[in-house]
């Protein structure tokens, strides 16, 4: 059994760690932190884990971190970062589902959360942890910044064209993406109100988004130069959870002659959690509401034209689903355990 450690569980990304692992046949849930809550036991706060999960909050200083053999943390940015030594001297992994281990250029970090980085020597070794994309490395990880619930969407659907050379302008990349109101956080924010964001759709983040930076350095590496840019534009959709993205990019010449479903469904072939649709398809978010898997449609709607759908759960293949992913990668489990949830309909 792994014994497993998180901290921050009061908020979505925590009490979907909790739903996914309270069923893991490997997982083992050690402990669970928040300050403000210690004491309350977790069924209290979310009934849903009645009987699932019997674990009480404890303050992070209380709770044996050190002993677990790795360490979620469902946190806001500059937690992990603050705690990443010491768990690491003691042989515990760290999966963060915050940024502190996303972005390799410190001065990047700095200047999109506004705050010094704590550990850069730390942040070097850390691993993006896109499984489809990055596997091999998550293999040998100690840390893992889990990524983006937009990036992930975005870096999904662009991959099959940027991992080939001269398929398209990589220099003029489009993502068109809408999130429902669960990725903003379990807070109290006047945009999160159900009369505020109810019957109303509108773009945020316009002059510049955290994540835009994340997509722009991962979309680099994967296509293995710097010129490739990419346009983010967020929006808020009125729905709980669930992401849709719609990208864009002009092909060139031999992007136009290319057989575009056919090279998404090689690319992802075998993988468990990327479901490249039948030509002609456009997904949903509910067809993967709850669940780990993102689904993709290609399409070509001009001769020099190709759009990328994409659909996910914010809070599963977004965040926490990902990061269990990940934790199964690093113990050599097979990728899918714990995580072949059928989605949740209607």
């Amino acid at each position: 059994m792994i014994n497993i450690g998180i901290v921050g569980g009061t908020g979505y990304t925590g009490v979907e760690l909790l739903r996914i692992l309270a069923t893991h046949p490997e997982a083992r849930i050690a402990a669970i932190t928040s300050r403000k809550e210690a004491g309350m036991p977790v069924a209290d706060m979310y009934p849903s884990l009645r009987g699932h999960v019997d674990l009480a909050f404890t303050t992070p200083d209380e709770a044996l971190l050190a002993d677990c053999d790795i360490v979620f943390f469902a946190t806001p940015h500059g937690v992990a970062m603050s705690q990443a030594r010491e768990l690491l001297a003691a042989g515990t992994k760290i999966v963060d589902l915050a940024a502190d281990f996303r972005l390799q250029d410190t001065a990047v970090f700095e200047k999109w959360y506004g705050m010094p980085h704590a550990c850069p020597e730390i942040l070097r070794e850390a691993v993006y942890g896109l499984p489809e994309l990055n596997r091999d490395a998550l293999k040998k990880a100690r840390v893992v910044g889990n990524p983006g619930c937009y990036p992930t969407s975005v870096q999904l659907g662009f991959a099959p064209l940027l991992a080939q050379a001269d398929l398209i302008d990589a220099a003029h990349l489009i993502a068109n993406s809408a999130s429902g109101v669960s990725g903003a956080g379990r807070k109290a924010e006047l945009g999160s109100l159900y009369s505020e964001a109810a019957d109303n759709f509108r773009a945020y983040g316009v002059k510049g988004h955290r994540h835009g930076p994340e997509i722009n350095e991962q979309l680099r590496r994967i296509g293995g130069h710097d010129g490739v840019h990419c346009i983010f534009v967020p929006h808020l959709i009125p729905m709980i959870r669930g992401i849709h993205s719609t990208l864009y990019a002009r092909l060139t010449g031999r992007g136009q002659g290319t057989d575009l479903q056919a090279l998404f469904e090689d690319f992802y072939r075998g993988e468990p959690f990327v479901d490249v649709l039948p030509a002609g398809s456009a997904p949903d978010t509910r067809s993967v509401r709850a669940s780990n898997v993102a689904r993709i449609a290609v399409h070509k709607p001009a001769h020099d034209t190709v759009m990328v759908l994409v659909v996910e759960d914010n809070l599963t293949k977004g965040a926490s689903g990902q990061a269990v992913q990940c934790m199964n990668v690093l113990f050599g489990l097979p990728e899918t355990t714990g995580l072949q949830h059928v989605p949740v309909l209607p």
